[in-house]
């Protein structure tokens, strides 16, 4: 077997071949591209993915280290952990199907972990790429369900409320161990928009006492289908983003704080539409309310009703 690569970069796909080949395409440009393993974790995907990921192989052969992985098991959750499973290196690096990392991307996330040896993950800014022109009600809070990312130009630590991106991470595996591994119950499957995985897992770190870094030459453009860029889109993305959170309560004693924090929820949300005097406020307030009618519909046995 050769040499142990410094950093294993996973890419999960499902169903996006065409996106998939120019994300695996833009590798031979990255910086040190040559120390790193590249695994494409083929979701179950129904399109000519495989034949995409075996062309681009060979086509960089001998400039970037990649390998083809099957998993049939649908679920991201499902995918990141075959790939993890699959990997070699001690800095695991994730990038979504559809983002092309910027030049230096690698040499940036490589040298923030080797200076800052209890970062247990870094995650850098999530430039968008719009296929058609962005809604004028796109802007502050609903950037993030779009993974729109920019902390700013200095290097710090991601706020309590927020931690990297799964377009753009990467993970020491020490900090896993054995047993830390993506939530398999939480994340997107298929076409439905399950979320929570990431914060569930990032949670865990925190708690074991790793930090999470920002590091902002870590770049990342992240394409955004013209598809997502309406309103019923981002409703949609909240009602899941409900289901998601109350997923994420089990037991009774969970179930009890998980109504109690939708209550309080309900509440927020009332006062916020009395004040929303513009279209980006009181879509916001909407998708809030769909979050909430996401998670009451989960706790009732249901989820298949996004509006």
């Amino acid at each position: 077997m050769n040499e142990t690569p410094a950093v294993s970069i996973i890419i999960c796909t499902y169903g996006r071949a065409r996106l998939l080949e120019r994300t695996l395409l833009s590798l031979e440009r990255v910086d040190g591209i040559g120390e790193a393993e590249t695994i494409v974790v083929d979701n179950g995907s129904p399109d000519d993915t495989e034949a995409v990921a075996e062309r681009c192989i060979q086509r960089l052969k001998g400039r970037v280290n990649m390998r083809y992985v099957y998993e049939p098991r649908l679920g991201l959750s499902v995918a990141r952990n075959t790939g993890i499973a699959h990997s070699r290196a001690p800095i695991l690096a994730f990038l979504d199907d559809d983002a092309v990392p910027e030049r230096g991307w690698l040499t940036s996330l490589r040298r923030a972990m080797a200076e800052h040896p209890r970062a247990g993950a870094v995650g850098g800014p999530i430039r968008p790429e719009f296929e058609a022109n962005r809604p004028d009600w796109l802007v502050g809070r609903l950037e993030l369900p779009y993974t729109i990312v920019d902390l700013g130009p200095a290097m710090r630590r991601w706020p309590k409320n927020l931690h990297p991106f799964g377009a753009n991470m990467a993970i020491r595996r020490d900090a896993l161990g054995d047993s830390v591994r993506f939530p398999e119950s939480l994340g997107r499957k298929g076409s439905q928009l399950f979320s929570g995985e990431e914060s569930w897992l990032f949670g865990k770190l925190r708690k074991a006492g790793w930090k999470l870094l920002y590091v902002p030459d870590m770049c990342v453009n992240h394409f955004i289908p013209a598809e997502r860029l309406t309103a019923a889109w981002i409703r949609k993305r909240y009602y899941y983003q409900g289901v998601s959170l109350a997923k994420s309560y089990t037991g009774l004693s969970g179930k009890i704080q998980i109504v109690t924090v939708l209550a309080l929820r309900r509440l927020y949300i009332a006062v916020q539409e009395r004040f929303a005097d513009t279209p980006a406020k009181r879509l916001w307030a909407e998708c809030r309310r769909e979050a909430v009618r996401g998670a009451m519909s989960w706790l009732r046995g249901g989820d298949a009703h996004a509006g």
